[in-house]
């Protein structure tokens, strides 16, 4: 699979893996701040973007398919960032080929089954007349209904892309919908399995993905975590607080 990215800089190469419904171009400003030190990869996960489609959506896929881009595209081992579904994917990446990590970052996410789902909005996206509205606001308004939040409500609305009256989602919700089950999980490993290198979890104080609890079994995959607290973000760090999100990210990676 050709995966779709942006990139800016030149360095020590950093990859980013968006979250679910989520997307390279997300990343951009992320990307700008930090192409001084690195060459910055933001990649288009599958079912995403401009990235091709393909009917599986489990993180062993994810992994595989990035791993893949990173050898292809570097040859050597990349700092790592992933938010939320994409941190899932790094952190398999990283415990399954750990000779392609040099650094990793996970954003939001811990490596647990949740019950916070997606669902809702993608069956909402779904449900959106797309292909007949002659405006992207009649999209939007669709959403309303069952997507309050005015700021979900532009995060999803980045997904729509062509023209009045054929309007479509980049996004394969078919599948993602399809797999959300997987999405929600975390596939197990061995035990004794780790990733021994340098780990960053980053998380929002007004977020509960993740918790003091999930510290052990985070510690047990990751003996070598730290753990960042950014003030007033909730599970959009990056989105929510850029310049704290980026100098915490900057912190660790230019050590």
């Amino acid at each position: 699979m050709k995966l779709n990215y942006i990139e800016a800089g030149q360095g020590r190469p950093l990859v980013i893996l968006h979250g679910l419904l989520g997307s390279a171009r997300n990343w951009g400003g992320v990307a700008g701040a930090l192409a001084s030190h690195h060459r910055v990869v933001a990649v288009d996960m599958p079912n995403h973007g401009a990235s091709p489609w393909s009917e599986v959506m489990d993180y062993p896929f994810m992994a595989r398919e990035v791993a893949a881009f990173i050898e292809n595209s570097f040859g050597s081992p990349v700092d790592l960032v992933g938010h939320s579904m994409g941190g899932k994917a790094a952190m398999v990446l990283a415990l399954t080929r750990p000779e392609l990590v040099h650094r990793l970052v996970v954003v939001d996410i811990a490596p647990v089954r949740y019950a916070h789902t997606f669902a809702p909005y993608i069956k909402a996206m779904r449900a959106a007349p797309v292909g007949t509205a002659t405006r992207r606001g009649e999209v939007e308004e669709a959403l309303r209904a069952i997507i309050p939040d005015a700021g979900v409500r532009a995060f999803l609305m980045q997904n729509l892309e062509g023209q009045p009256g054929s309007y479509r989602w980049r996004a394969n919700l078919a599948t993602l919908g399809a797999a959300m089950d997987d999405i929600l999980d975390f596939p197990p490993f061995a035990d004794g399995t780790t990733y021994g290198g340098p780990a960053l979890f980053l998380h929002g104080d007004r977020s509960d993905y993740v918790l003091p609890a999930h510290e052990d079994v985070i510690a047990s995959l990751f003996p070598r975590a730290e753990w960042q607290v950014i003030e007033g973000a909730g599970h959009w760090v990056h989105a929510d607080q850029p310049a704290a999100f980026i100098q915490a990210l900057a912190a660790f990676i230019q050590r």
